[in-house]
């Protein structure tokens, strides 16, 4: 049996520590990246046009019909507000810390199974993030 017909997928790579300069990208090259955004598991920090950055995690975007219509609505981490951003003003994307990289179930039975073989104290308690 094949490892995709157990289950087992390659975990995908992560973008954690890129950074994506949209300032010279066309329209649908900006939206397909902070798509991107949206879809990492971690904070980004935004670069905007007027010099401003914003960094939080990227929970929710409402696509328009182009840039200036669709907006990116962000949870900074020291904050509950909610800041929301035009795509149309967003200049960089930066990626952060990818909380949920290397920790897939396949990844987490691995360690799990070489603790016990060890004689070591393994959990089935999760770590703390």
């Amino acid at each position: 049996m094949s490892g995709a017909e157990a289950g087992h997928h390659d975990q995908p790579a992560s973008l954690q520590g890129t950074a994506v300069d949209l300032s010279a990208m066309d329209e649908p090259s900006r939206a397909a990246v902070l798509e991107k955004a949206f879809d990492f598991r971690g904070d980004v920090t935004l670069g905007l046009a007027d010099g401003r950055t914003v960094t939080g995690y990227l929970f929710d975007r409402r696509p328009g019909k182009d840039l200036a219509s669709s907006v990116a609505r962000l949870l900074p981490p020291d904050s509950e507000q909610r800041l929301t951003v035009s795509y149309a003003d967003v200049r960089r994307i930066e990626f952060g810390k990818d909380a949920a990289h290397g920790k897939s179930f396949e990844t987490w039975v691995k360690k799990y199974v070489e603790k016990k073989l060890k004689g070591e104290s393994a959990s089935i308690e999760s770590e703390a993030l």
